[in-house]
């Protein structure tokens, strides 16, 4: 990664208030648990830096750091950044929520398409690199981590870079033996460790207020055939536990069942007490 210039932070900030003003809300059964502003900030400078001139594919981002990366860049707070971005979920809120920003600011080179990471990837081969930041495996060893690697992997063709975000605590087990089956699943698959930022990142997590994450950043090996083609996952093992305890995945789609005005309130949330 080449240094690059510091960047107006007054200004990055605001524009990432634009982001998640226009973002939907959670859903915690789903495991989708947002970063707070301020890492976003420094997040999306360094996929901007990171992807610069590439084409990027993310396999879900309810974070919207997609949004913040095509935005800064649009608004010329950060000259550099991927040459394209498509954002791949299965949450139909998040995907109109891209297509509803981009429209807004014109922002051409930024997509959304809704699709549900358990079937058969439909774009395999067509870009330079992923993000993905999945439901962190903490009930399964890390199996659905491995679900988003895997089409991550998919849609670079199986040769590229990638950067995963997952938890990462040195006093907790779990993301510890996550981290450890993360690795070794990229391993596995052809793909090396570039390097480990550790504890970057912090979310607005009731039950675990303290929990961070880190980027882990791989690399296909020279020697990693390319691939072409992609299939559904079936196998119980990979989907049991997918979103936490008990919590298989079952779902395709989260459907948006009206039009809201994000960032504004919505006539459900309150009512008027009239003088």
């Amino acid at each position: 990664m080449s240094n690059k210039p510091e960047i107006n932070l007054r200004a990055a900030i605001n524009a990432i208030s634009d982001v998640i003003q226009n973002r939907p809300r959670p859903l915690r059964e789903f495991d989708q648990i947002y970063m707070k502003a301020g890492d976003m900030v420094l997040q999306s400078e360094i996929v901007a830096r990171w992807a610069d001139g590439k084409s990027l594919a993310f396999i879900g981002d309810g974070d919207a750091i997609s949004v913040c990366v095509a935005y800064l860049k649009r608004k010329g707070i950060l000259d550099y950044g991927p040459k394209e971005i498509t954002v791949f979920d299965f949450d139909e809120r998040i995907c109109n929520a891209v297509t509803r920003f981009a429209d807004a600011e014109r922002i051409e080179t930024l997509r959304s398409v809704n699709y549900n990471c358990l079937e058969a990837f439909p774009e395999v081969g067509s870009f330079d690199c992923f993000y993905t930041n999945p439901p962190w495996g903490a009930s399964n060893d890390g199996a659905s981590v491995h679900v988003f690697m895997q089409r991550g992997m998919e849609a670079i063709g199986n040769q590229g870079e990638g950067m995963i975000v997952i938890a990462d605590d040195h006093e907790i087990d779990w993301p510890q033996e996550v981290l450890g089956t993360t690795q070794k699943f990229a391993i596995d698959h052809g793909f090396f460790i570039q390097k480990m930022v550790s504890k970057v990142h912090q979310y607005h997590l009731d039950d675990s207020p303290e929990l961070r994450s880190c980027n882990l950043l791989i690399k296909s090996l020279p020697s990693n055939p390319a691939i072409s083609t992609s299939e559904s996952i079936t196998d119980p093992a990979r989907l049991d536990h997918f979103y936490g305890k008990d919590q298989a995945a079952r779902i395709r789609y989260v459907k948006e069942k009206s039009r809201v005005d994000y960032g504004k309130a919505n006539d459900s949330e309150y009512e008027l007490d009239y003088l």
